[in-house]
């Protein structure tokens, strides 16, 4: 952590290159995980008076573009050193377009909230490209710099446009932004390698918003629990079982699936990996903090009340692509011969599909249990397959991380 006085301006730099010098999260991305998060939290409250088909695609498109903004951000500190005012005011103000995104995603998708919640996101790729700009003066980087900040500029002009216009035309403007917004990293994705983003300090980051958002499914469990007064059995089992999940999804992504383990981009191949590894993270956290609402809701339950078939069918869904996406994550991690034994991965799920057609005739806690249990048994089945691998290659555990030959110590 630097402790030199902050300049008004200076130039920016790539990181030093030399891997042997550890880099860690600073107290200003810390801050700035913290505040995405909330926002993630405030956009969830609609879903949790509307948990259904309809809330779920209004939810996810909304948590799709603050995940896709926190993303952008991420990407740009991992490669640049930009410490000085101009930087922290740029960050201050996507802090506070995060607020506003919150802020008006409380409405349908067509009503006058989602024209400022897409504005509020404009800002976010304006002061995004804006960074990048900055970051011409790099050499090294200077195409992969004007890529994005052509791209995310072209898609911030759509974006604040759409705010203008009627509904009708408004989602036309937003889904050309959202294809540019997100095929503008692909476009330089061969770049990725040559510029790669820093080995530990961007799964540092990946791992600390995970934790971040696995405090907010913790939260949730707690709100479900205060709303009960005579606290039946199958609450009580519901909020045991919720937290539980909660610690089975962190043991799972830190020391099962090593999700925040060094990632080395040394090569085009490493690259389809890193991005498989990136990308699969919107799937993780959309399905955490899904789920983390659905067992909400049936802690919340009364005595002999029952979730709806639809409700049950939105948990269990969600709790199927959380693990499944883990497993994704695992397979970025580990040797390309793990990536033929994932059959005993689809049972487990396979044991989640017939949950929601039991609500009828079961408590709603069943719910909840047979995902802890499906948990507990994708950790069992990971770490069974990782000792079998570890006895074919000679009695030891093998953990590439994208080209790292070894487990890191933290994760040994």
């Amino acid at each position: 952590m630097s402790t030199h006085p902050i300049r008004l301006f200076r130039s920016v730099r790539l990181w030093p290159a030399d891997q042997g010098k550890v880099r860690r999260a600073s107290w200003l991305e810390l801050f700035f995980d913290l505040i995405f998060v909330a926002a993630v939290s405030q956009v969830g409250v609609p879903l949790g008076e509307d948990y259904s088909i309809h809330g779920l695609i209004r939810y996810s498109l909304m948590f799709l573009l603050i995940w896709w903004a926190w993303f952008g951000h991420t990407m740009y500190s991992t490669r640049f050193d930009a410490d000085d005012v101009v930087h922290r005011l740029l960050t201050l103000v996507q802090i506070f377009a995060a607020a506003a995104m919150a802020a008006n995603a409380k409405q349908g998708l067509a009503d006058r909230d989602s024209a400022g919640f897409g504005a509020a996101y404009a800002v976010q790729r304006v002061v995004l490209v804006i960074q990048y700009l900055r970051a011409r003066r790099e050499q090294r980087t200077r195409r992969l710099t004007t890529i994005y900040a052509t791209g995310f500029g072209i898609a911030a002009v759509l974006w604040a446009a759409a705010a203008v216009v009627p509904p009708s035309v408004r989602f036309w403007l937003w889904g050309a932004a959202l294809l540019i917004d997100l095929s503008t990293p692909m476009i330089s994705s061969h770049y990725t390698h040559k510029v790669p983003p820093h080995p530990e300090h961007l799964p540092e980051r990946f791992g600390l918003f995970t934790i971040i958002l696995l405090g907010e499914s913790v939260a949730a469990v707690m709100r479900g629990m205060e709303s009960q007064e005579t606290w039946p059995v199958s609450a009580a089992v519901s909020a045991f079982s919720g937290l539980a999940l909660v610690f089975g999804v962190w043991w799972w992504y830190f020391d099962v699936a090593y999700g925040a383990a060094e990632r080395h981009v040394r090569s085009a191949h490493d690259t389809l990996l890193f991005h498989i590894w990136s990308h699969a993270h919107f799937l993780l956290y959309l399905s955490i903090a899904v789920l983390g609402v659905g067992i909400e809701h049936v802690i919340s339950l009364s005595a002999g009340t029952r979730a709806t078939p639809q409700h049950a069918w939105i948990l269990i869904g969600a709790a199927s692509v959380l693990m499944s996406t883990l497993c994704v994550i695992g397979m970025t991690s580990c040797r390309p011969e793990s990536h033929l034994r994932l059959w005993p991965q689809f049972v487990v799920l396979a044991f989640l599909i017939p949950a929601p057609l039991l609500t009828r005739y079961t408590p709603s806690c069943i719910l909840v249990m047979q995902v802890l249990l499906a948990c507990a048994a994708g950790i069992f089945l990971e770490r069974l397959r990782e000792g079998d691998l570890g006895s074919a290659n000679g009695g030891s555990r093998h953990h590439l991380g994208l080209g790292n030959p070894a487990v890191p110590a933290d994760y040994a």
